[in-house]
């Protein structure tokens, strides 16, 4: 009996994901030309369609469908195989493969990839940023080992590990038209002064939550898609906004006339690090996600 590599399940299922053999193929690192090779492959091997194929679109059958979820069990199995393998290993060695969303990447990893190279020095990290759902569900296909990611956050069949908090800080120009920085009340703001990433982004939803900013009306209809149009936008007062502690140690304001006023003790997300339940690296993870928060600690400020 022929059976399919892991290498096609893989490949499928990025296809079933993206529904786009350039996306998918992309996703996995491979020429498109190789990837569609892959995906025939595995359809004879199956001897089953898995796609329609047409000049613009792709569309799983509904097979091809069913397939893709006992192709995501398959490659979990073998995951975890592979990870009991590694279990009678040294610790924090070999490959490991990390998603981050992209509120937490550019400020943690410079303070702590340094100090985790020096002392794991026979550890490869590979880093993918991504929006929290999106890693989640590479955690969950086998394409991730670990996550790091802002609570709280709801997702099913996780362990997490909180590291710290980082509180929410207000973001203006000390000049803005829209608030007095030192004496900020919320109830006091403007229609439309409140300046936000746009959905998707979880830093949004805490912003929301944890500096309780529960008038919508004070909030834009423009939103931004990324950390450093929003800080432009609030350089430009168009608004003003909430960044988090973690931007005190990069260069993200430089530049800018923008600056950090300090908002109520309870005003924080927490920063986590989250692997499948019953993985056999759990006490692995764990090592690490103490050495990140130990890490991240020496490089708080002592003021």
């Amino acid at each position: 009996m022929n059976l399919p590599t892991v290498k096609q399940l893989r490949y499928f299922v990025a296809l079933e994901s993206h529904e786009h053999f350039g996306k998918a193929a992309e996703a996995c690192f491979v020429s498109q030309s190789a990837f569609s090779t892959a995906i025939r492959e595995l359809e004879t091997t199956l001897e089953v369609q898995l796609v329609d194929r047409t000049n613009k679109n792709v569309t799983v059958t509904h097979v091809g469908r069913q397939i893709a979820g006992e192709a995501r069990r398959c490659i979990r199995d073998i995951e975890s195989l592979v990870e009991l393998a590694r279990s009678n290993h040294a610790p924090l060695t070999g490959e490991l493969r990390i998603g981050i969303i992209p509120t937490i990447a550019p400020f943690l990893l410079p303070q702590v990839l340094p100090a985790i190279r020096k002392r794991f020095q026979q550890l490869r990290l590979y880093l993918t940023e991504d929006m929290t759902l999106r890693v989640y569900d590479k955690l969950m296909n086998g394409e991730l080992d670990l996550i790091i990611i802002a609570l709280p956050f709801a997702l099913r069949n996780v362990e997490m590990l909180p590291l710290f908090k980082d509180r929410f800080l207000l973001a203006c120009r000390e000049d803005t038209r829209h608030t007095h920085p030192r004496g900020y009340i919320f109830n006091e703001l403007n229609p439309e002064s409140i300046l936000l990433l746009e959905d998707g982004h979880c830093l949004r939803d805490h912003a929301l939550s944890a500096c309780h900013l529960q008038d919508v009306d004070k909030i834009s209809r423009f939103t931004a898609s990324s950390l450093l149009t929003l800080v432009q936008m609030v350089d430009s007062d168009l608004g003003i906004s909430y960044l988090t502690e973690m931007v005190k140690k990069s260069t993200l304001l430089t530049g800018t006339a923008v600056k950090l006023w300090p908002l109520p003790e309870d005003s924080y997300r927490e920063i986590g690090l989250a692997w499948r339940r019953g993985s056999a690296r759990e006490a692995e993870f764990e090592q690490l996600g103490k050495f990140i928060q130990s890490a991240w600690e020496t490089t708080l400020p002592t003021t």
